[in-house]
């Protein structure tokens, strides 16, 4: 028996209404592959009772402590109802990527039975016409609560259901294997949990008093400046900010609310879900054309221009950037160790106002770095920590009626296997992480990596997002766009170089080349240049103030 963290609880108290707080994945295989050329539902169904031996989390079920007086339990049970969890369906003719997605955001729009262990698959059957598949693939649909898996977790999850070759699978010999290692646990009386419960909340008083001071002391670490701004939050002072933060009200925990848009109201029960593939070979290109940005730059670069196009041809794009929250692993090395959810969280403009890509990725990677001067200054665990020594009778009562800040976006980014993977012999072609659309934050936008493509995926209210296919055209278009301005910008870094090097008496072409970085310079003063164009500018003044003939 296993008893729930603070990130854990927190995403099941998240859970009501029209919120659902399961992540999923969507993975299409080639059967081709397989020994035999072809796999039957009956081969992943032993597949995957061979496999999850290695993880409690599908064993586990819930046992909650009446009136929340202490945080639930997982309770594992010594075997697994496989046929009850994994499904099959199929999708009608022709089975083309648009019906698939249909049927994946039905899928996604049903919550869990808390009385079975958190977690259902779907072998969907009948795809013949999706791009990338060959004709008579199948996919897997494989949803977990986010209470017993983040993302890092879930990639571990996912390695060890996958092999890294297409090998015949002894299901005989691994079934013998995995007979005998389920423990099951007893199942606890009121009388224990109740004592547990009362020990819990009495040790957690001393931590959270250790915890404040802490707390204290990173804020006051941030200078006077960062007291001010959060003395002056809000429109009724300091005592009316702490009034609200202890009613559940985070929204004042910003220094200025984001624009209000469409994806800021209350989400409906219905998903609508996209996914594009993009090559992560133009990433690492563009990441050599502008040095500063990192991939997830890039990523976010991206969602800000889809948002910019997608809203604009709406008619209701705001002046001021979308605030995307972006969780953030605090894992470490332990990838996939069973220690619950270990994720915190900050804030990241997109900067949705800006049309010029270059210009929004530069303006991005200033925030980013701004972001994480002060994130590891406060420490990004702060959240998590907050949870784990919050006493429960004061945490549950906050998590049920906490009001999130209505920014409209959520944004993460996993990094996943690089090789490609096998499960039960057939090759795993694309792989699409499903995440979570909430009230106030109605889009969410996940990055998954997987073989040589990014996958980005797109998951919304229905109701907020009824042509997902044309965001997801946004984002393709947006991603050319910022590929198209990285070339152009190292091309003409690269012809300024050689102009310089040029001879001092080909005065044309230097004249030419040398006349566009002035005009450039005016929009780049608050984003730094490459280094290649810096060198070329320190050159190029070196030069004229040692020869008076050069051309002004």
């Amino acid at each position: 028996m296993r008893q729930l963290s603070g990130a854990d609880s927190m995403f099941l108290q998240f859970e009501r209404g029209n919120n659902f707080m399961h992540v999923a994945s969507l993975a299409i295989y080639d059967p081709s592959t397989a020994p035999g050329g072809g796999v039957r539902f009956k081969d992943v169904l032993r597949h995957f009772a061979t496999r999850v031996a290695q993880f409690p989390q599908f064993r586990r079920r819930l046992v909650s402590l009446p009136f929340s007086l202490d945080r639930p339990y997982w309770v594992e049970s010594d075997s697994i109802d496989v046929e009850f969890h994994v499904r099959h369906i199929a999708v009608p003719h022709p089975g083309d990527w648009r019906q698939l997605c249909i049927q994946v955001a039905r899928l996604h729009s049903r919550p869990l039975d808390r009385s079975k262990p958190l977690w259902e698959a779907y072998v969907i059957e009948g795809l013949h016409d999706v791009p990338g598949a060959p004709p008579g693939s199948f996919a897997l649909y494989t949803k977990m609560h986010h209470s017993i898996v983040d993302g890092e977790s879930g990639t571990e999850i996912m390695r060890a259901l996958h092999s890294l070759i297409p090998e015949q699978i002894d299901f005989d010999a691994e079934e013998q294997s995995a007979s005998g290692i389920y423990h099951a646990d007893r199942e606890p009386t009121l009388v224990e949990l109740y004592s547990r419960a009362l020990a819990h909340n009495v040790q957690k008083l001393p931590n959270f008093a250790r915890f404040s001071l802490g707390t204290a002391r990173k804020v006051a670490s941030l200078g006077a400046e960062a007291l001010t701004r959060f003395n002056n939050l809000g429109q009724g002072g300091f005592v009316s900010n702490v009034r609200s933060l202890l009613t559940g009200d985070l929204s004042t925990l910003l220094p200025r609310m984001p624009p209000q848009t469409r994806f800021s109201g209350d989400v409906s029960a219905h998903r609508v879900f996209e996914a594009v593939s993009l090559p992560l070979a133009d990433f690492r290109a563009i990441r050599k054309q502008v040095p500063a940005a990192t991939i997830n730059d890039q990523f976010l670069c991206i969602v800000g221009g889809a948002l910019h196009a997608y809203l604009s041809a709406k008619n209701e794009l705001p002046d001021s950037t979308m605030v995307a929250m972006v969780p953030m692993t605090l894992r470490g090395q332990e990838k996939g160790a069973d220690v619950g959810n270990q994720v915190g969280f900050t804030l990241m403009p997109v900067h949705s106002e800006i049309e010029d890509p270059l210009e929004r990725l530069r303006t991005i990677c200033d925030a980013a770095a701004t972001s994480k001067r002060v994130t590891d200054a406060i420490g990004k665990e702060l959240a998590r920590d907050l949870l784990e020594t919050l006493p429960s009778i004061v945490a549950d009562p906050l998590l049920r009626n906490v009001r999130l800040p209505r920014i409209g976006l959520i944004v993460s980014n996993v990094r996943g296997p690089d090789v490609p993977l096998y499960m039960a012999g057939a090759r795993l072609v694309n792989y699409a992480p499903i995440s979570i659309a909430l009230d106030g934050m109605g889009l969410n936008v996940t990055a998954f990596s997987y073989a040589g493509n990014m996958w980005l995926c797109a998951v919304s209210c229905r109701e907020m997002l009824p042509d997902p296919s044309f965001f997801a055209d946004c984002m393709r278009t947006s991603f050319e766009h910022m590929k198209a301005a990285a070339e152009r910008e190292a091309a003409f870094t690269v012809a300024e170089v050689a102009a310089i090097a040029l001879v001092d008496g080909d005065k044309t072409i230097e004249g030419k080349i040398a006349r566009k970085p002035a005009r450039r310079r005016v929009k780049a003063k608050a984003a730094p240049r490459g280094v290649l164009a810096k060198s070329a500018a320190k050159k190029r003044r070196s030069r004229k103030a040692a020869s008076p003939e050069s051309p002004a």
